[in-house]
């Protein structure tokens, strides 16, 4: 499903959903819930999943490579394994065939038309590793977290935090501001942080919570997340506030360098209408991410309501364009990244942002840059995952 940066990795198989350390994490499906096993793992092994799936994602940002193989495969794995991934195949015990090579593409992308680079972490290990990339580092202007990745990273549990008392609720606001006060002392000069307010999803929420109540929902992709839920919610009003504050007290000026982004929007009313619910004050920037088709056509209008920017999400977009679930492998050939209506979805935002001096970054896959280098009206930047974008900036450049 996802590459890494090399071609065969030996480990032994771990099957326990707890850390292991340099261990091939074997289990049927990635979830929130196993975040500490993945992050520790050098390669993970699942029956279930899709290219550009949450904890995929994570994965990708690390570069550690992800097989899936039939459930009924998942059994035989045990010891010490050899998984060669240009093959997607595995050898039980020890195999040292072509170990270590670079894997397929690795570092193919060119920095000729990146633009001012965004880099989508997962932890604060993350920024340490896009600014040791040497001077192409600069090239990096930003570093976009979603609040839900830092709170797996940080062992929050936003819910039961959000379902408690003001404290509590403050609480969870100041535990955010705390990670975030470390993540912005890593960066550059130049550089800031954007951060994608909370958008778990239930099922996903379903495993890193245990006090408070979570909705089963038919189908939640499509269900009460985003934009939807933080509308609802005025705990989350509150600790975004003390989230802000915390950031004012403890930072002064520099908290000027983190940015908010508003996810999983359709439209300006409720860009609007969210900015005032969260009652977020008029100096601080608030970015529109535009990842369902609604959003691509309110594009412009977003722009006129205030968004400081847009960011392309191009992993949502894709799925919801072309009815595909990006977490199934079974429609993964539906599952198109370059497809002409995907295209047209982004070309249409990058040029509504430019008609009215928005700035515009665009998510894409390392297999993709080249593609959309090529085919798309230049964004302000495009926007990797660690692991991709450190392959690019690492490549000699003239």
């Amino acid at each position: 499903m996802t590459g890494g940066t090399q071609s065969v990795l030996r480990g032994t198989c771990n099957r326990t959903r707890n850390p292991l350390k340099g261990s091939i994490l074997v289990a049927p499906t990635l979830e929130a819930g196993i975040y500490d096993a993945i992050v520790a793992s050098r390669a993970v092994v699942c029956s279930s999943g899709g290219l550009t799936g949450h904890m995929q994602s994570i994965c990708r940002g690390r570069g550690i490579p992800v097989l899936r193989v039939d459930q009924a495969d998942l059994a035989d794995l045990v010891g010490e394994v050899t998984l060669h991934l240009e093959s997607q195949t595995i050898v039980i015990g020890s195999d040292t065939s072509g170990a270590g090579a670079p894997a397929p593409g690795a570092g193919r992308s060119s920095l000729d038309g990146l633009g001012s680079a965004c880099a989508v972490i997962a932890d604060l290990e993350d920024i340490h590793t896009i600014n040791a990339c040497g001077s192409n580092a600069t090239r990096v202007e930003s570093f976009f977290i979603r609040e839900e990745f830092l709170c797996l990273a940080a062992a929050l549990r936003p819910l039961d935090s959000l379902h408690g008392s003001p404290a509590d609720i403050a609480g969870y606001g100041r535990a955010v501001a705390d990670r975030l006060c470390t993540f912005v002392e890593a960066l550059l000069p130049d550089q800031r942080l954007v951060l994608r307010l909370l958008d778990l999803r239930s099922d996903h929420a379903a495993g890193v919570t245990e006090l408070a109540p979570v909705a089963v929902e038919p189908n939640p992709e499509l269900g009460l997340h985003g934009a939807r839920w933080l509308l609802g919610s005025t705990a989350y009003r509150d600790a975004l506030r003390s989230v802000l504050g915390s950031l004012r007290e403890r930072l002064g000026n520099d908290a000027g360098r983190v940015h908010l982004s508003v996810p999983f929007l359709n439209d300006a009313q409720e860009f609007v209408q969210l900015r005032t619910h969260l009652e977020v004050p008029a100096e601080v920037p608030v970015s529109a991410f535009v990842e369902t088709p609604a959003a691509v056509h309110a594009a412009r209008a977003l722009c006129a309501a205030g968004a400081s920017e847009l960011f392309v999400g191009t992993k949502d977009l894709v799925q919801f364009y072309l009815a595909a679930d990006r977490t199934n492998h079974l429609v993964a050939e539906s599952y198109q990244t370059r497809h002409p209506a995907v295209m047209d979805g982004v070309r249409r935002v990058v040029e509504s942002a430019r008609a009215t001096d928005t700035p515009v970054r665009v998510f894409s896959l390392g297999a993709d840059l080249a593609h959309y280098l090529e085919r798309l009206p230049t964004p302000d930047g495009y926007m990797m995952c660690t692991a991709e974008l450190r392959q690019v900036l690492l490549q000699p450049h003239p």
